[in-house]
């Protein structure tokens, strides 16, 4: 590993380095033809099928039970790196991840016996949470029946991110009044999942539309909406922040890179070189700041969720709701922090480029649309409110964000 490959936050953990090491391959090799699909925009079937065989979806997993035992700062670090290399993949990753967080802390033995072994034989979960029409805030237009000893789900979901890649879908509908989550599996009849997500950035995450026509699902496999880790709504920002971070960490590595290469310079410049050039070298240091500063609070962040896990399992249900909230807060206080910070960073880096480095092949476009894709989820005026309510209110925060029509 090269200096400039260091200097890096991490997590504070002395397992970390060589948990990171068995990864790190797999994440170069990602990062390889990261440029290639996004100008041909080549879904990452590929990369996600190295990450599957590797185990990468059982790195919280406890070791007695077959997984790395990774603690939840290790693995936003792991997926900090991840991001750093193709930020599509984590998100494409980021409801498998909920759903393992969602077993390990909150899963009966039954539901534990059932899912630990279909996660250890490399089976992802994707997202069917959301919905884009039809709904009424605070509810959902998707179904489940009874139909003898199954249920059957129908509705159509949007934002349903990692589906195309996923072997289960992680979602949400009502029956007899009641919100139920639950999973059915991605290639049953009257499952079909579309390639339609149409944003500027994150394209490749398979953020499309999925829709379930009477599709048969396990009654064992479905739970009440509440039944799920205390953090949830914590951890799903976390993965957000992870891949914000990744993506500034990746816009600080091209800079250099290209800043490195680079053999023109400006008979106005400050310098015979690039490489020498004051001004040229403050930006970089300045994006490199930057990133850091993002990747560092997401990590700290990071140490209050694994508190509530740590309380969850412990069994202290009433210090874990306590902590949940706490964690909430400093994620709710982190997120407009990094998304400001990797804008910044994926638009500063042009100035130390010029007007070449605006081509498409090098696709450093690709940074800052991603990040403003991500930034935008859940806005972050409403996060900035809500730590003022609790800051001078003592207001807790929402335990679920739903969008929906209001008439």
């Amino acid at each position: 590993m090269t200096e400039t490959e260091t200097a890096w936050p991490a997590p504070v953990s002395s397992s970390y380095p060589a948990l990171a090491e068995r990864f790190r391959p797999i994440f170069r090799q990602i990062a390889e033809g990261a440029i290639q699909r996004e100008a041909e925009r080549i879904l990452p079937y590929e990369p996600i099928a190295w990450l599957k065989a590797a185990g990468f979806g059982t790195v919280r997993i406890p070791v007695a039970e077959g997984g790395f035992g990774a603690t939840i700062p290790e693995l936003f670090g792991l997926l900090i790196e991840l991001s750093a290399a193709d930020s599509n993949v984590t998100q494409a990753l980021r409801a498998h991840f909920g759903a393992v967080e969602d077993i390990l802390a909150a899963g009966t033995a039954d539901r534990r016996a059932r899912w630990i072994p279909r996660f250890l034989a490399a089976e992802l979960v994707g997202s069917a949470l959301s919905e884009a029409a039809g709904n009424t805030l605070g509810s959902f237009e998707t179904r489940l029946t009874t139909d003898g000893d199954l249920l059957r789900l129908s509705g159509t979901k949007f934002y349903s991110t990692g589906t195309l890649y996923a072997d289960w879908i992680n979602f949400a509908a009502e029956k007899d009044g009641e919100v139920l989550s639950g999973l059915v599996s991605a290639t049953a009849e009257g499952v079909t999942r579309h390639d339609d997500w149409s944003g500027f950035g994150q394209t490749l995450t398979g953020s499309g539309t999925t829709v379930f026509e009477n599709a048969a699902v396990h009654p064992g496999d479905v739970f009440p909406f509440d039944a799920r880790s205390k953090y949830r709504t914590a951890f799903y920002q976390l993965v957000h922040l992870a891949t914000l971070s990744g993506i500034g960490r990746a816009a600080a590595r091209d800079l250099t890179e290209q800043v490195a290469a680079r053999r023109r310079a400006y008979s106005h410049g400050a310098a015979g070189t690039v490489q020498t050039d004051p001004q040229v070298l403050q930006v970089v240091g300045h994006v490199r700041s930057l990133a850091y500063a993002a990747a560092a609070t997401t990590l700290q962040a990071a140490q209050g969720a694994q508190l509530v896990y740590d309380l969850s399992i412990a069994g202290q249900p009433e210090q874990a709701a306590q902590a949940a909230i706490v964690s909430e807060i400093g994620v709710d206080q982190a997120q407009p922090v990094v998304a400001k910070l990797v804008l910044e960073a994926t638009e500063t880096l042009f100035d130390a480029l010029g007007a070449s480095a605006t081509v498409r092949a090098t696709a450093l476009d690709r940074h800052w649309r991603n990040a403003r894709t991500l930034s935008s989820h859940n806005p972050l005026i409403y996060k900035q409110r809500i730590v003022g309510d609790y800051a001078v209110n003592g207001t807790a925060p929402p335990s679920f964000w739903m969008v929906g029509s209001v008439s």
